[in-house]
């Protein structure tokens, strides 16, 4: 039982006991709780972890501060979902059953989408620490919030880069086993052929496969031979795929988004040498994302591995403002102030819900590996008339 619970339990006995007449202690009225249903363990765990870790960070600050609006000390209740989404709408429902009035889902939208059918009737605002399908929001219904770069968004600006450089011809490889590895490269696909490009060759995967010998082996035998491989892959599947891909002889490029933007990826050194992949923002010397980081360092003993932390610490100041907007902690008043805000100054540039599907708009990092390092292209704001629906 959560200690601020076990308080209340306890002053209530006392109370029964020894006929004491009780009023709310204002320590405890000032109170909030948010719930992190988020992969302690599994395959997500390398997206939940480097997040909430952000979150953490940014609520510690505030909490310093006197909590989120300056007003409300966040009480945060972490449970593991084991990358499974059965087992995340069942944490989700304990943290409901512990009070929450604020829901913090996975990187992935599936999980959070069974996490936010529970939040949507209760009417608890409710944010992936970096889902990105755009479907999410949509799936769920008002009270869901994307905070990451939406998969739509991230495929645009890959895709107008794949273009710029030339690209013609692409090979899709998805699989259907999670929103995000099957959407995203359609997406990238639809943009790509938009503007003149065209797709010869798709393949699928099963997360988790060891072997890629059959999708290698479509790859090679086309007629049309793609100059680009696109795939939202992610860990284990992307470094097993690439390393199969180029020990066949394979050098065509690959592209992917933003999960292969992670140490395992990186330490792959030379054989992702031209991956080009997205993030959520790139420090630029002197840029407070820079000074994010060093602050980070600090505050965990180790630099940030992604731009999943900074994603994270961002939705803590996003909670921060819409407490201050709501002037309470009434989930409903919260979650409209989430749902209005407009250009609101993050870390990593300005976000924006307003006007959106709660689907935030704000820029994408391109990022591409040379030397064993991830080295920044360029920062884009794709066009919204560019963008394909979900």
């Amino acid at each position: 039982m959560p200690t601020s619970l076990y308080r209340r339990h306890h002053a209530a006995l006392c109370a029964a006991v020894f006929g004491i007449a009780l009023t709310a202690a204002p320590a405890l009225a000032e109170e909030i709780i948010i719930g992190a249903a988020t992969a302690q363990t599994g395959g997500l765990a390398p997206y939940d972890q480097p997040a909430l870790a952000g979150l953490r960070m940014a609520l510690d600050e505030l909490n310093a501060k006197g909590g989120l609006g300056g007003k409300y000390k966040v009480n945060l209740i972490i449970k593991d979902t084991r990358s499974d989404t059965a087992q995340t709408a069942t944490v989700a429902q304990e943290l409901i059953d512990a009070g929450a009035k604020i829901m913090i889902t996975p990187c992935d939208a599936d999980p959070s989408i069974s996490a936010g059918q529970l939040t949507q009737p209760l009417g608890i605002p409710t944010l992936t620490l970096c889902g990105s399908a755009p479907v999410l929001t949509e799936a769920v219904g008002d009270v869901m919030f994307g905070t990451y770069p939406a998969d739509n968004v991230q495929a645009t600006a890959v895709a107008d880069f794949a273009i710029a450089e030339g690209k013609k011809k692409v090979f899709l490889l998805t699989s259907p086993d999670a929103t995000y590895t099957a959407n995203l490269p359609e997406y990238f696909g639809k943009v790509f052929e938009k503007k003149g490009g065209t797709v010869v060759g798709r393949g699928t995967f099963t997360m988790g496969q060891p072997d890629f010998s059959a999708e290698i082996t479509n790859i090679k035998g086309l007629a049309d031979q793609p100059d680009l491989i696109m795939t939202a892959a992610y860990e284990p599947d992307f470094p097993a795929f690439i390393q199969q891909l180029r020990a066949a002889g394979v050098t065509i490029p690959v592209y992917g988004a933003d999960a292969i933007g992670t140490p395992t990826i990186k330490g792959l050194g030379s054989l992702v040498d031209g991956v080009v992949f997205t993030a959520a923002g790139y420090a630029e010397p002197g840029s407070k994302l820079e000074a994010f980081n060093a602050a980070f360092a600090k505050h965990a003993g180790h630099a940030p591995e992604s731009t999943y932390e900074v994603n994270g610490y961002e939705i803590g100041l996003i909670l921060d403002e819409a407490v201050k907007t709501a002037g309470s902690d009434d989930p409903k008043a919260i979650r409209d102030a989430i749902a209005n805000l407009k250009d609101f100054d993050g870390i990593t540039g300005k976000i924006t819900y307003a006007g959106t599907d709660r689907m935030p708009l704000r820029p994408v990092a391109l990022m591409r590996y040379e030397g064993g390092e991830q080295k920044h292209v360029e920062t884009v704001t794709p066009d919204a008339a560019d963008v394909p629906a979900p």
